[in-house]
């Protein structure tokens, strides 16, 4: 299992979901082709790749480093992680100043960090928009409540309206 959410092969929501991008932006080949490898970071979960455990390869990713949003899912354990109650970390900006940008912002680790440090590492020629759906797919806060917002910076506005798409 890699996804909770799903019941078919990994593989089959990747060809499913790049396809529905196809169908509707049938020009946007940048788009249909992030689609397509969004989930690709999965193989963690695999023994030639680790074998980590599903919860550390799978689920909503969130800022570290500034107060916990109660839009996180579970947010109540939060409560036990020191940082919860850490002056330097608890507020709305921790270590972070207003509109510093998502690519400043450390985010829990995950299948989408490793799959945006994969295509970055090897020079991907995806777009940013591409590269901030890969690592932001899972950014629950963000992109269903509104969270964090404040951190962001005009180019993640304008990559967020990609996000958004893609998450159709």
């Amino acid at each position: 299992e890699s996804d909770p959410d799903f019941d078919e092969p990994q593989i089959e929501h990747l060809l499913q979901t790049a396809e529905a991008i196809r169908k509707d932006y049938p020009k946007e080949g940048w788009l249909h082709l992030t689609a397509l490898i969004h989930d690709l970071g999965k193989v963690l979960h695999l023994p030639a790749f680790g074998e980590l455990p599903q919860w550390a390869v799978v689920g909503d990713t969130f800022p570290v480093g500034c107060a916990f949003d109660e839009s996180i899912v579970h947010h109540k354990h939060f409560q036990e992680n020191p940082d919860y109650s850490n002056p330097a970390y608890n507020t709305k900006y921790g270590i972070y100043s207003e509109g510093c940008g998502l690519n400043n912002v450390l985010m829990s680790w995950g299948h989408d960090d490793y799959m945006f440090l994969v295509a970055k590492g090897n020079n991907s020629t995806l777009p940013s928009a591409g590269l901030f759906i890969i690592r932001y797919h899972s950014f629950y806060a963000l992109h269903r409540a509104g969270a964090y917002r404040h951190l962001m910076n005009g180019e993640d506005i304008e990559n967020l309206k990609w996000l958004n798409i893609f998450n159709k």
